[in-house]
């Protein structure tokens, strides 16, 4: 039974959204040394994203991984694939929105129409996609695949005009585009949603805000401060503009939720600063680059500065790059929720160093509060 795309709890009533991001990969959103961290075993990814369901968190969003950031905790280097991680969870799920990440150098967009569209038939209309263009080369280099950096989003932009038109379904049609010759392109079945799911994407340079602002329903962004937040916001509606369209900006949060500030400072430092991997840093650095801009190319965020939380009055060094720290007791953690907000954003992901022996806590202490503030309601 086909349906708009209000079924999606991404487009759901809650003013403020939230999902788990990357627990499809060891140590999660964690460059830490510290033994406590996530090891990414596939019964507690089930379990975890039972409480998230349960408790009416809006998505799952998982990271296409490939090779891991060396260092010697190497996180990342054992993850699940998201199409199939996908299609497992929604069987498992009955409400949250579950997406698949996909780099577009990678899949096709027939084979992403077909897998996507299975995935939101599982799910009832939950599916979601998140469209990576790709950024390390040395993850490529494990398919024999060269990225074209100045063109990559170029690309991505055309296989998402040939992808979301074959899940509008219609006849069959030829697409003779600057990087995709198709011939009798169709896919069956179609998406629940309609015209197709939910998309997001990741950008922080103008090309990938532009990207964002042509193709994306939600547009993810880091930041070191909430003070960033006017001016990545004023960018992003400037290519908005352009295309006519109006996009939801998110950012990604690392929490650390304790019964007292002290507790959680302890905790963050131990694992974020003292078990920093330093090694796998110096790998992202390496491979990423360090610097955030906007569209006139001005700095406005570095991903490994610390961050300064009003709500604890503390800086913290990143536990992942342009993560930003969640740290304090409940109503820290929900002031700090209230500021995001404020600031323009509609939600934002999170992430821990132990996913599901610390997201009872959160759900239990944290949504309760999001709610007395008006920022979500009670799950019916």
């Amino acid at each position: 039974m086909e349906t708009d795309r209000r079924s999606n709890p991404l487009f759901g009533p809650n003013r403020f959204k939230l999902g788990v991001f990357s627990a499809n990969c060891d140590g999660g959103l964690t460059m830490s040394l510290a033994p406590e961290r996530w090891r990414a075993e596939w019964d507690d990814i089930a379990a975890m994203t039972r409480i998230a369901d349960e408790a009416g968190l809006e998505f799952i969003l998982p990271v296409a991984k490939w090779r891991g950031y060396q260092g010697k905790a190497n996180i990342y280097g054992r993850s699940f694939e998201t199409l199939t991680h996908g299609a497992a969870l929604g069987a498992l799920t009955k409400r949250i929105a579950i997406f698949c990440t996909v780099h577009t150098p990678l899949v096709t967009p027939a084979f992403a129409a077909k897998a996507i569209a299975t995935v939101d038939h599982v799910t009832h209309g939950r599916a979601g996609l998140n469209i990576v263009c790709g950024w390390n080369q040395e993850e490529f280099d494990l398919h024999g695949v060269t990225i074209d950096q100045e063109r990559r989003y170029d690309h991505g932009l055309e296989w998402f005009r040939v992808w979301s038109r074959m899940l509008q379904g219609g006849p069959e049609f030829d697409w003779d585009g600057e990087f995709f010759k198709l011939r009798r392109v169709h896919t069956n079945p179609v998406s629940v949603q309609r015209p197709w799911p939910a998309v997001m994407s990741a950008g922080f340079s103008p090309k990938g805000r532009d990207f964002a602002a042509q193709a994306a329903d939600v547009l993810f962004t880091n930041m070191t401060e909430l003070d960033q937040a006017p001016a990545m916001l004023s960018s992003l509606a400037a290519h908005m503009a352009r295309h006519g369209r109006r996009v939801s900006v998110f950012t990604m949060a690392h929490v650390v939720c304790r019964p007292t500030r002290a507790e959680a400072e302890a905790f963050y430092h131990y694992f974020a600063e003292e078990m920093a991997d330093e090694e796998g840093q110096d790998y992202y650095r390496r491979t990423r680059g360090v610097t955030v801009k906007d569209a006139e190319g001005r700095e406005i965020g570095r991903p490994f500065e610390t961050r300064f939380t009003r709500a604890t009055g503390k800086r913290f060094a990143g536990a992942y790059p342009g993560a930003y720290p969640l740290v304090g007791t409940p109503d820290d953690i929900a002031a700090e929720m209230a500021r995001m907000s404020e600031a323009g954003l509609a939600g934002t992901s999170v992430a821990f160093l132990d996913y599901l022996k610390e997201i009872p806590y959160f759900v239990q202490e944290v949504l309760p509060r999001l709610e007395r503030l008006g920022l979500r309601r009670p799950v019916a």
